[in-house]
């Protein structure tokens, strides 16, 4: 993979991902060390909240699929993790379609499918709002 948008800075700090289908979980993992930034992947919420636990420290951002795994819905996640670390971005994905009225603030919403500038736009977006983004053309 060899993603060169211009603007674009390397993103520092963590960024967790949770989603439930290997295939795209390892195509989010793959774009976000493409951009400088350490992906950590979960396929549940569940296993994510725990880790996040004892290493949010390094966290600026977590990117959730709604309908995964587990106890904890992604959601729920986000809202849990914006209630106890406010400072943590958060990305909520779906192939479901839903009421933005139902989303957690501050909480970016890709539908999927979204594509592979979709995601890279809403990670700058959040993590370097001052750096607008121009894909080469």
């Amino acid at each position: 993979m060899n993603v060169n948008w211009e603007g674009i800075l390397p993103i520092e700090g963590e960024i967790i991902i949770v989603e439930d289908d290997p295939t795209l979980r390892s195509l989010m993992v793959d774009i976000v060390e493409e951009i400088g930034a350490k992906a950590t992947a979960f396929d549940t919420a569940d296993e994510a909240l725990t880790y996040l636990l004892h290493a949010h420290q390094q966290c600026r951002l977590v990117i959730a699929d709604h309908g995964v795994p587990g106890q904890v819905q992604g959601t729920e996640f986000i809202q849990m993790v914006r209630g106890q670390w406010p400072d943590i971005a958060a990305i909520l994905t779906s192939g479901y379609l839903l009421d933005p009225q139902t989303l957690p603030a501050s909480t970016l919403y890709l539908h999927k499918p979204w594509s592979l500038d979709d995601l890279v736009l809403a990670v700058t977006q959040l993590l370097q709002p001052d750096k607008p983004v121009h894909k080469p053309g």
